[in-house]
């Protein structure tokens, strides 16, 4: 209550109303937190364990939120059971111009069309190397470049696989991002099966020189994509022994805010307008893969409920943002129990 009614308000007129300015203000404060001793939520009641990484509980923050990876230790203490950093590139990046970043607050939701600014694989790997053993599982989001063409795509993703190999928990195959230029284009068979064989090349080459399990890889796909074009999906992801998906990204529609002064905003929506798709995609693809795929539910998840109906849709794992965004810090812990 303090949050939403207090300090929800004052933030979200700060710096002029601009979201990010005050996203990169909030990032630092847990940056300079995340130095002190905090403690990260511990139960051994909520643990789960997911392709071989024991979660301490089943909410993750999704990607987005902390692509450079600089406040983890405060994500931990906030209650979070993993954080998925990134998303990332090879290249470093500043992204699209600004404003990028768009409230829309009677609809509890946002629009962004970043463009995957970061500091590059080769930064974020320093900074996860010189935290040492991060105290919750970490995840790692990887895009491709936007400079570089969507033919050497497979590069680009490779190159910030193995420089970030010893880093991640896991890793997220970001192919359905729409504020990179021809990137969910990558999810159609032949260009995502080209890409899995690599990332799986290079992660069987690994672990087996290591004789370590290899990494989880997980696809993150798009809810704008039709049950046909899902079933595809699945069945090149199965191909290649990909542990599991993340569904979903931030959608192109805009029906959930048609007559909103920005739903015209090129990017990708979030929040409380996706979440019935969201929670679609996921039951589909329950249905269709059946018991034994790992599935991480995003979209639209705000309270214990939201998160309840996820877990009922067939997705083991939940990640928030906007909800974090919207409904405060004390969301993650309430969450966090409920799902327990």
């Amino acid at each position: 209550m303090l949050y939403k009614h207090i300090l929800r308000p004052i933030l979200f007129r700060a710096a002029g109303g601009d979201a990010e300015a005050i996203h990169e203000f909030t990032l630092t404060i847990l940056a300079l937190l995340g130095r002190l001793p905090l403690p990260a939520m511990r139960d051994p009641s909520l643990e789960y364990t997911l392709f071989g990484v024991r979660f301490p509980n089943r909410v993750g923050l999704a990607a987005g939120m902390d692509k450079n990876g600089v406040a983890i230790p405060a994500w931990a203490a906030m209650g979070f059971g993993h954080v998925e950093v990134g998303t990332v590139t090879w290249r470093a990046q500043p992204g699209n111009p600004r404003p990028r970043l768009f409230r829309l607050p009677q609809h509890e939701a946002l629009i962004n069309r970043m463009g995957f600014n970061n500091a590059s694989s080769s930064a974020l790997a320093a900074r996860l190397k010189a935290l040492g053993s991060p105290p919750i599982p970490v995840g790692v989001s990887l895009g491709k470049s936007k400079v570089t063409p969507l033919e050497q795509a497979t590069d680009d993703y490779c190159a910030s696989f193995r420089t970030l190999y010893d880093c991640g928990s896991y890793f997220a195959i970001n192919v359905s991002s729409p504020n990179t230029p021809g990137l969910r284009s990558l999810q159609d068979r032949a260009q995502l099966g080209g890409l899995l064989a690599a990332l799986q090349m290079i992660n069987t080459r690994i672990s087996h020189a290591r004789h370590s399990p290899p990494k989880p890889l997980l696809v993150k796909i798009a809810p704008d994509l039709s049950d046909p074009a899902i079933s595809e999906l699945l069945e090149v992801c199965a191909e290649h022994g990909v542990s599991g998906l993340i569904a979903t990204n931030t959608t192109l529609d805009r029906a959930g805010v048609a007559g909103h002064l920005r739903a015209g905003e090129a990017g990708g929506l979030s929040g409380r307008p996706l979440a019935g798709r969201a929670l679609e995609v996921v039951r589909f693809i329950r249905r269709e893969a059946g018991p034994g795929l790992p599935i991480i539910g995003v979209g639209g998840i705000f309270t214990p409920d939201d998160a309840l109906r996820m877990r009922e849709a067939g997705a083991d794992l939940i990640q928030i943002y906007t909800g974090l965004i919207y409904e405060g810090p004390g969301a993650v812990r309430r969450i966090a129990r409920a799902l327990a």
